[in-house]
């Protein structure tokens, strides 16, 4: 009996270790384009276990939604004797603050201090950042979760140039939550006058009072879009509430201009896209005819 009951044991063991090592290799494979510290290594073991097929499905898709993401092609090698890349990280046990952010270079114009002085002075905001991070960990009496979910907040960029008279700043958000199983994607979006040094937004390029006529711009585009089984299958209109707190959320080149929004505002976090591209043609009705718009041909 003794012997049966350690060889049992044994077959126990390596029951259990051939398990792990089949779903182990279904998450690897899942997750495989996700980044080190960013995704994987933030998810605590037992909720990789806990979870169910359909969360898991769509964890593939936010990740492949993400990678989209940053696959897309900006300026940035165009303009690298206009901008430096500088960064801030802050890496604590509880947490880790990562920001990428342009600097421009001011030996080219000196005005161009307006511009890194707000982004290091205001936007960044890494005081503010660090300060609520600490409020919500005071809110968990939980040490466990504490040392099992590390808050993150991540900031990388993209740059747009718009015929060497602007440049428009993606700024991406990736916010990693205590308890929570996906990260969540915030943007903002700056367009700065390099000629006169000036930060420019909506009425600057569009007609004052126009955001309804944009609004209803915006949903034909997704409306069209979702006919087509595109990516914004699952998506669906975004108010006029929406629009008015994300007008100034473009970026713009020659071609087009470029809505970002938060995830949830118009399409779910695990599918469906971040932005709505309009062609320029298609916003004749609404652009600003002055000549400052350097939208205008």
């Amino acid at each position: 009996m003794k012997y049966l009951s350690i060889t049992f044991l044994l077959l126990v063991f390596i029951s259990c270790k051939n398990e792990k090592k089949e779903i182990q290799t279904v998450v690897d494979k899942g997750l495989e384009i996700a980044t080190p510290e960013t995704f994987e290594e933030t998810l605590p073991f037992d909720t990789i276990y806990s979870i169910s097929e359909a969360e898991l499905n769509k964890t593939k898709q936010v990740v492949i939604k993400r990678q989209t993401l940053l696959d897309k092609k900006d300026d940035k090698l165009e303009l690298k004797e206009l901008i430096t890349q500088k960064t801030f990280k802050k890496d604590e046990d509880l947490y880790l603050i990562d920001y990428k952010y342009p600097h421009l270079n001011e030996n080219l114009k000196e005005s161009y201090h307006n511009f890194n002085e707000y982004l290091e002075d205001t936007y960044m905001n890494i005081a503010g950042v660090e300060a609520s991070i600490l409020e919500d960990k005071e809110m968990i009496c939980d040490t466990l979760s504490i040392n099992r979910f590390r808050e993150q907040r991540l900031v990388d960029y993209k740059m747009y140039n718009l015929n060497e008279t602007l440049i428009s700043v993606l700024f991406y958000k990736e916010n990693y939550y205590s308890g929570t199983l996906h990260p969540s994607y915030s943007f903002d979006c700056l367009n700065f006058d390099l000629q006169r040094s000036v930060f420019m937004g909506y009425e600057d390029f569009f007609n004052e009072g126009s955001e309804q006529e944009m609004t209803t711009i915006l949903n034909e585009v997704i409306s069209e879009k979702r006919d087509l089984n595109d990516i914004y299958f699952d998506c669906w209109e975004i108010s006029n509430d929406d629009f008015f707190e994300y007008k100034d959320n473009f970026v713009v080149d020659d071609y087009k201009v470029e809505y970002y929004f938060d995830d949830c505002v118009i399409c779910p976090s695990y599918t469906g896209t971040f932005s709505v591209v309009i062609p320029l043609e298609r916003l004749l009705p609404v652009l600003k005819k002055y000549e400052l718009n350097p939208l205008i041909l």
